[in-house]
């Protein structure tokens, strides 16, 4: 009994307690997928047409990529206050749809409902950056894994939030917007003060491979258990007994996780001294770091200083030649005979805030190559999921998914889905919403981690926040002006020949209000062989990174 307060401290700093809180987060943070369930709702009773249902689409997407002020704060505000900010932006962005579409306040203008679901929506980033910027912190060995499966909770969310929804069986549907402004509102602040930075780095424990495996487990097994039950209620009409069992179920699955911490701390013996001391003495830590600049900035010296003929050597004798031009240049260092060159600012790997990293061409080659890949529509949950599951199960193996060599390997992946569908070769749907649907989901996992990897912890909420403005620039460019622009000339060519087949000698010009469909591969084969291009060239783009960064990955793992 007398170890048991001792116990519930260990218990509450646990970083996996943290952790799994982050998860359950995450799990109601994704209230921009919800959107396609509640616009009808909000069209019916306002009497809204489709285009300015689309304008409220486009602040739901603004809203929902736009963290700057998230990444902003997470510098200099504690954790609990990013999410008591998201909280109550939720809160009063869609608790004021609620009450208008309720009537319970008169009609107001689109533009005042167009801000309030910016706002309402706006409040995930900050959910988002507190969960990741908290894992990352208290895992920064097993950062592709912790983004990865904390993305992968998010995009579950919204079938989550559905189900669970439909366990209440309201009535009115505009209980489903009462739903959103509070449901995830009460669940941030219940773990609130749980989601922090905890010394993570100091609770490394040989089980965790254990533990993430079994979390690995329980993503993939809460999303193929949301895809049946959600097919079993298309299928058929389930009574609400029924559905109340499966939520009921689903509520277990999303809870399993708290076992890990409750194990570790409750359940499992005292800790080793040496797992104590697996990172070293802080002065270790700074020694080490001072030695290993003293020796990048004599590297570079070496790279100015040899011969070029040493090139030309074999390896054994260049090797030879290099360390003995290395170790004179330490010693007229020490004597003050030569002034070591030092660059400004911070080294890759290194901690750097938003203005450094971007000015730095590694920082503009990752936007840019996630910029040209960032068409994306709605793919089934299961598939982005299963992206995510396996390239953390490829985490496992001896590369780290946050490589860009990894992203590169995937965009290529993509390329080929969206060539497939191009040639319009058999089953040409399916194909590219597997690959398509997979790759996605990999980069949910892959780009916040190597971002992290490259640029450090201090700032990465800034840094990941504006790497998320890639989403919706590439989706204007490739999906508002591209496709939309190929899909409309089709339909206009399609709507004339079908005037020709009448018996209309002249084309009559279509007016902008009439609706155009097109039918048929063409609408998109051509926009497929576009994006099949550009993703060759997001594929240059991180190859390019990839040597670029290869010295930072090799001293990080050990790679040759």
């Amino acid at each position: 009994m007398v170890q048991l307060p001792i116990k519930v401290k260990a218990f509450i700093n646990n970083r996996w307690l943290v952790f799994v809180c982050a998860m359950w987060v995450q799990s109601c943070a994704g209230i921009g997928y919800l959107f396609g369930s509640i616009s009808p709702v909000i069209k019916s009773s306002l009497g809204y047409n489709q285009r300015q249902v689309a304008l409220l689409g486009v602040a739901k997407d603004l809203g929902d990529s736009i963290g700057f002020a998230a990444g902003s704060l997470c510098d200099v505000l504690p954790i609990w206050g990013l999410l008591l900010i998201g909280v109550i932006q939720n809160f009063v962005g869609y608790g004021l749809v609620w009450l208008i579409i309720t009537h319970r306040l008169p009609t107001l203008p689109l533009w005042v409902m167009c801000i309030a679901i910016f706002v309402g929506t706006n409040g995930e980033t900050y959910f988002n950056t507190a969960s990741l910027v908290s894992g990352i912190q208290n895992f920064p060995k097993s950062r592709g894994p912790i983004v990865g499966i904390l993305k992968g909770f998010a995009g579950l969310s919204g079938a989550i939030l559905t189900q669970i929804y439909a366990m209440i069986n309201a009535s009115n549907q505009s209980s489903l917007i009462f739903m959103v402004a509070v449901g995830p509102s009460m669940v941030v602040i219940a773990f609130m003060f749980i989601i922090r930075p905890v010394g993570g780095h100091k609770q490394l424990r040989p089980s965790d491979n254990t533990s993430f495996l079994l979390t690995y487990s329980v993503c993939l097994l809460l999303a193929a258990y949301l895809m049946g039950v959600l097919l079993l209620e298309d299928l058929g009409d389930l009574n609400l007994t029924l559905v109340r069992l499966c939520s009921v179920i689903l509520i277990t699955i999303i809870l399993l996780p708290i076992a890990i911490p409750i194990v570790l701390v409750f359940f499992s013996g005292p800790r080793l001294q040496t797992e104590e001391q697996l990172l070293g003495e802080p002065q270790q830590l700074e020694a080490n770091k001072h030695q290993h600049d003293v020796n990048e900035v004599i590297l570079s010296e070496v790279e100015d200083e040899k011969p070029a003929e040493v090139d030309s050597l074999p390896a054994s004798e260049r090797q030879k030649r290099i360390s003995q031009l290395q170790a004179k240049l330490l010693q007229a260092a020490a004597e003050g005979a030569v002034r070591v060159k030092r660059r400004r600012g911070p080294h890759r790997g290194e901690n750097f805030t938003l203005m450094q990293a971007l000015v730095k061409a590694d920082f503009w080659l990752m936007f840019f190559s996630l910029v040209l890949r960032c068409w994306v529509w709605s793919f089934g949950t299961f598939l982005v999921v299963l992206g995510v599951a396996i390239s953390l199960r490829l985490s496992q193996g001896s590369f780290p998914i946050q490589d860009p060599a990894t992203m590169a390997a995937v965009q290529v992946i993509m390329a080929f889905g969206f060539f497939y569908s191009f040639m319009g070769w058999p089953g040409e749907i399916y194909v590219i919403t597997v690959l398509i649907g997979l790759g996605y989901g990999a980069h949910l996992a892959i780009v916040p981690a190597s971002a992290s990897e490259l640029f450090g912890l201090k700032s990465f909420g800034a840094l990941y926040n504006f790497l998320t403005l890639a989403i919706p620039t590439g989706s204007l460019i490739f999906s508002g002006l591209i496709a939309s622009g190929i899909y409309d000339y089709y339909a206009e060519q399609q709507a004339a020949f079908q005037l020709q087949d009448l018996g209309t000698k002249s084309v009559i010009p279509l007016r902008k209000e009439n609706s155009l469909s097109c039918e048929g591969s063409i609408c998109y084969s051509l926009t497929f062989g576009i994006l099949s291009g550009l993703n060759i060239v997001a594929t240059v783009l991180s190859s390019i990174l990839v040597y670029r960064t290869k010295t930072v990955y090799a001293h990080l793992y050990g790679k040759s």
